[in-house]
């Protein structure tokens, strides 16, 4: 078959079934040259390196040399494997996924005749390769074949995206009867549970894994800071919403001296991270079935900056100053980063928030909940603070 046609036929959506081969050339194969044109010559539809990694894969499989999957570069493996499962995510079977990748010069044949692809690599050998994917990009290739989808499922595979210190973590959100069952989960079981909000610390705070990078993630709802005045309710309220994960936030009417203290003691996995506060200016309703905001409360916050503070176990500290804008939306206010070297030994965090100017009262203010998140990782609107030098 001309490779031409081939291509032709690889992106007409009408036809069902790939074309008949010329009977010139019953068993097409593909020798040094056209391999090597193939990974120089980028896709004519969409100019990346999607065949490159398939017509290497494919390679090994004619030559039944294996190890060729090993010296794939990890972005090429993940562009071919994710060409794949994208093919296969739109309407074409793992089979078809493959027909095109051999009708472009990948199909190849076992000296029986028998015609062979993707899934005939050994599992381990697709598992080696999985390493290098994402998480989210691992499942996606397990949807390719029988082979690809065992491979996925391996030990070697998502051990390497689990914390170092997952025993702890897995420990934190396991009673004493299920010690047994744990002991019996696989690493992608372990992976996917550890992906769920967990609670811990009496319920009062939640962990989970962030599923696309594998980085700890925590939340401490404002019922778990310490609020100056929270119980004199001239000034503070606990109000119901359904825009917190905890079902409710503590609102401020009115105060002259505004002070927000937390602490959290864990076993942070190696890495970087940030602390953000989330907070709302006005407070969100509903009427006629429409969001709106009550900002008849909110004043104050525009005379004088609110200071954030950041301190650990081993000496860091770091301060911060912004003032309070935007009503009516919900706002990751960056408190700092920290940084954790050794994931076996607990962080002693501290962290604060105040605004102290007893010639003026502020208020209209939410308070949901406090945020750590692996540096970089941004989600909702994050609102840049002044470092305090």
């Amino acid at each position: 078959m001309a490779h031409g046609a081939a291509f032709l036929w690889a992106h007409s959506p009408s036809c069902s079934s790939p074309p008949e081969e010329s009977p010139k050339d019953p068993s097409p194969r593909f020798g040094d040259a056209f391999v090597l044109s193939l990974l120089r010559r980028p896709s004519p539809s969409h100019r990346s390196k999607k065949p490159r990694s398939v017509a290497l894969l494919a390679a090994s499989i004619q030559s039944r040399d294996f190890s060729a999957c090993f010296a794939v570069p990890a972005v090429d493996v993940r562009l071919g494997l994710v060409g794949l499962a994208s093919l296969e995510s739109i309407g074409f079977s793992p089979s078809w996924g493959l027909w095109i990748s051999a009708a472009m010069g990948a199909r190849v044949s076992s000296v029986m005749g028998r015609e062979t692809g993707l899934g005939d690599l050994p599992e381990n050998c697709v598992a080696a390769v999985l390493v290098h994917l994402d998480p989210l990009e691992i499942c996606r290739a397990a949807r390719l074949c029988r082979t690809f989808r065992g491979a996925a499922s391996a030990d070697l595979v998502w051990e390497t995206k689990l914390p170092r210190n997952y025993r702890y973590l897995l420990a934190l959100v396991s009673d004493e009867k299920a010690v047994e069952q744990r002991s019996r989960l696989c690493k992608k079981e372990i992976y996917a549970r550890l992906c769920r909000p967990n609670p811990f610390d009496g319920g009062t705070k939640e962990f989970w894994l962030e599923k696309s990078c594998g980085g700890i993630c925590m939340s401490i709802p404002s019922r778990a800071l310490l609020i100056m005045g929270i119980d004199d309710h001239r000034y503070w309220n606990y109000i119901p919403t359904e825009e917190s994960r905890y079902d409710s936030v503590a609102y401020l009417q009115q105060t002259w001296w505004f002070e927000v203290d937390g602490e959290i003691k864990f076993c942070f996995p190696a890495g970087a991270y940030s602390l953000f506060f989330r907070l709302h200016l006005g407070c969100a309703a509903k009427r006629l079935g429409r969001r709106i905001c009550i900002s008849k409360h909110v004043h104050g916050w525009d005379r004088k900056p609110v200071r954030f503070q950041l301190s650990t176990s081993d000496g860091q500290h770091v301060g911060s100053k912004c003032y309070l804008g935007k009503p009516g939306s919900w706002i990751l206010y960056h408190a700092g980063d920290f940084v954790v070297e050794n994931s076996d030994e607990s962080t002693n965090l501290k962290f604060s928030m105040r605004q102290v100017d007893c010639r003026h009262t502020k208020g209209g203010l939410c308070v949901d909940s406090v945020l750590i998140y692996p540096k970089g990782f941004r989600q909702g609107k994050v609102f840049a603070t002044d470092r305090i030098t």
